[in-house]
């Protein structure tokens, strides 16, 4: 496929047509990516996970020195299953109503759009002057976790020249934005003493403590609502929490053994977990886990962090937002809901901002889909950004 060109549709049916679920391999999406820019004479590194099934990728178009931008997207899309799509989710679909400019398809937003127009647009960059270059991060497994970030930041600052500024293309309707919460996911496991059922004080019931825990969560929680901001762009101003599946209990008639908790919680920028694990842990060790070992001695709460996202910080003077503003013609940038990779490249050194086609309404939904003034509003933004990078 050398020197193959690709229209921005054209890119963008090809990357939704590969089904890279979280739980499913992103490497056909990924050799299909590297043959495309081996084609232009652009070599990519691989950043593999452990079990050598999924990978990032990390290219650069221009010289190899300082003060370039990360082009920044992951390949991993939501689940298909249960959403009553009236199309092939997996095939780039117009929407019934051509005046519509909407393209169906998982991933139109939630983000194989941003990396469709970079990868279009590889043709345009290579015939640039440029004087900074333009890198291409791709990640996996953003969606359970921004797993595949940390490996592919590792690589990206050990391998290339310091970068200015990192563009992370998640579906922001093309608006800037410097600020998103962090997100921690957190499994809470009770185990309590089993028994029948007719002798409940003979025994502790996981579940009865597990809900002590929830009740705790939420208790807490609105502790949180009422110390949000009193001003601030975030819906909500505050950090929250949410237990999201509960798993306890063998028998109606058997005092349950075992329940698990699975949580998070969603720190606003200036909060930390630390607000929430904090409290939990010592209201179990200090209020639970005394009154449960009354009878069973070996009973005990275990709580662990699994995965922890940092919030995504507004930075004075950030190079990043300040670029974005200027290529956008915006006069301020806003938050997001959602967490993201913004706050991952933040804390390895490199400042970013969120700008992307697609609307986060769109996003982990059925039928989801981008509209084609978005698509052409990325790829006009892509283009200053070109300009730019030539002009420096």
């Amino acid at each position: 496929m050398a020197g193959d060109t690709y229209t921005v549709p054209e890119m963008l049916g090809h990357l939704i047509g590969f089904d890279t679920t979280s739980k499913f391999s992103n490497l056909a999406l990924i050799d299909f990516v590297d043959d495309y820019l081996a084609g232009h004479g652009i070599a990519s590194t691989r950043v593999p996970n452990g079990a050598g099934d999924k990978a990032n990728l990390i290219a650069s178009v221009g010289p190899v020195v300082e003060g370039g931008v990360v082009l920044s997207g992951h390949t991993d899309v939501v689940p298909v299953a249960g959403q009553d799509w009236d199309t092939d989710p997996f095939t780039l679909s117009p929407d019934k109503d051509p005046a519509s400019g909407r393209l169906h398809g998982r991933g139109t937003s939630d983000m194989k759009s941003f990396i469709a127009i970079a990868l279009a647009l590889v043709p345009e960059f290579q015939a640039r002057d440029l004087k900074v270059p333009i890198h291409f991060a791709l990640s996996y497994d953003e969606e359970v976790g921004c797993l595949g970030a940390i490996g592919l930041l590792e690589k990206l600052c050990a391998d290339l020249p310091l970068p200015m500024a990192a563009i992370v293309g998640e579906p922001s309707e093309m608006k800037v934005v410097n600020a998103h919460r962090g997100v921690a996911k957190v499994t809470t496991t009770v185990r309590g003493l089993p028994g029948h059922a007719s002798a409940t004080h003979r025994g502790v019931s996981a579940v009865a403590y597990g809900a002590e825990c929830v009740a705790f969560l939420n208790r807490l929680a609105a502790d949180l609502a009422d110390q949000g901001l009193a001003e601030s762009d975030f819906d909500p101003p505050f950090t929250t929490i949410n237990v999201g599946r509960i798993d306890g209990g063998s028998a109606v008639n058997v005092i349950a053994p075992e329940c698990r908790l699975d949580w998070e919680c969603r720190p606003i920028p200036g909060r930390s977990i630390a607000d929430v694990i904090d409290p939990f842990r010592a209201y179990c060790a200090d209020t639970l886990e005394p009154a449960m070992r009354a009878i069973g001695p070996d009973c005990v709460i275990e709580t662990t962090v699994i995965n922890e996202v940092p919030a995504f910080e507004p930075l004075a003077d950030s190079p990043a937002e300040a670029l974005a503003l200027a290529l956008t013609g915006q006069n301020r940038a806003g938050t997001v809901p959602f967490a993201s990779e913004a706050g991952l490249f933040q804390h390895s050194g490199i400042p970013a901002v969120i700008c992307g086609p697609g609307s986060p309404d769109q996003a982990h939904r059925a039928n989801e889909y981008v509209t084609t003034n978005d698509l052409d509003a990325c790829t006009d933004f892509l283009r200053k950004l070109a300009d730019w990078a030539e002009s420096r």
